[in-house]
This record gives C-alpha cells, structure tokens and sequence, in this order.
C-alpha cells in the first residue's frame, strides 16, 4: 500500500472525501478517453468541478494522482468468495476479472494504466501494489484447498492465483481472442489442473512476485 505520507493518499471523511471521490472518477474518465498522456490536474479539476489549488495542493502530481486511483480500485474491488472447493473459488475470481475487463468502463481503464505503467516507473510501482492486494485477497482460497487435501503442501498461492487472471489479460491486451465467461471457466480450470499436478510447488508460501 502507498505510504500514508504521500500525496492524495490521506483518508479523511466528510469534504475531502467527497472531493476525492469526484476528482478519482474524473481523474478515470480522463485516462480512459485520453491515456496518461492526456491526464492533466487542470483538466481533472475541470471535470471534478473542484478548483485547480486543491488537486495541486492534495496530488501535485500526474502520477501521484494515478497511484491514489489505483489504491482506491484495490479498495473498492468485490471481496473474494468462498465456495468450498479451489476450482468453485478460482472459477469465482476469474469471472470477476473477466466481468471487469470486459466492462465498458473498467475495461478501457485498465488498458490506459497498464499502458501508462509500460512507460512510468512509478505508476508500474502503484499498477504492481494493486495486483499484490488482489493477490493477497485471493491466496486463501489456495490455502484452504490444500488444507483440505486438494492440492500439494508448499502450493505457492500467489503463483496460482496469479495464473487464473494472467490467460485473460492475455486475451484483453495481446491476441484480441473471446473474453467470455467460458474463456475465464477455462482459466480457473486450467489453474486448478496444474496446481493439483504440483506444477506450483515451490518449497514454501513465498511472498507474491512481481509479474
């Protein structure tokens, strides 16, 4: 998570988080009609209908502006569900990413600040935070399966989490293939196959990597 010290990252009720609200969704329509190319405070301001002195004064920056929309994303995604059975959870997590990506509004999002972070070391930095949360929201799903004996002992969580979502922002950014929930069913199984194959048996519950 980002530093509380860092710009636009304090937490306060009442105005200020109204004003927060409203410049992080015009700060969203702007990168996904314009990329972060086009993102300008002044501009974002416009659109917030907030004056231009308090996004200055509370992001200062582009980029902090974009690492504090993505920690509010992470914030604000469904929680994980708990079905009783990895591929009943892994299957759950990987329509939630695929109803995401499709989106017409959280689809193009995301490709403007995935493309952002190709090019911005520090907005990478917030994009890598925000999957580590949803990883880490996602994990214990893996845990529980191999409690209950459905998996190996020393599964990796994060790998195979990591590796229900990763097919379908293949499908999103790369070959333009059908992203339906028939796409995410098959990445769920996918995972769950090679997870039971001991393909994610690292020797340990390490701490998730970047991708």
């Amino acid at each position: 998570m980002a530093d509380r010290g860092e710009p636009g990252t304090v937490r306060p009720g009442g105005r200020t988080a109204r004003v927060r609200e409203a410049v992080l969704r015009a700060a969203e329509d702007a990168l996904t009609e314009q990329g972060l190319t086009g993102l300008d405070l002044a501009d974002v301001a416009r659109r917030a209908d907030v004056g231009k002195t308090t996004v200055y004064r509370r992001w200062g920056t582009v980029t902090a502006l974009v690492a504090d929309l993505l920690e509010d994303m992470a914030e604000q995604s469904a929680p994980r569900t708990e079905t009783g059975s990895l591929l009943g959870d892994l299957t759950a997590n990987a329509r939630l990413v695929q109803r995401t990506l499709t989106d017409p509004r959280q689809g193009p999002l995301f490709k403007a600040l995935i493309a952002a972070a190709a090019g911005d070391a520090r907005t990478a930095a917030a994009l890598h935070r925000f999957y580590d949360i949803r990883v880490r929201e996602w994990a214990p799903c893996v845990r529980q399966a191999v409690d209950r004996g459905e998996v190996p002992r020393d599964t990796d969580p994060h790998e195979v989490v990591r590796a229900v979502s990763a097919p379908l922002y293949y499908h999103l950014l790369i070959s333009g293939g059908p992203l339906d929930e028939a796409t995410a069913d098959r990445a769920a199984e996918a995972a769950v196959t090679a997870a039971r194959a001991g393909v994610y048996v690292t020797g340990g519950d390490s701490e998730p990597q970047r991708a």
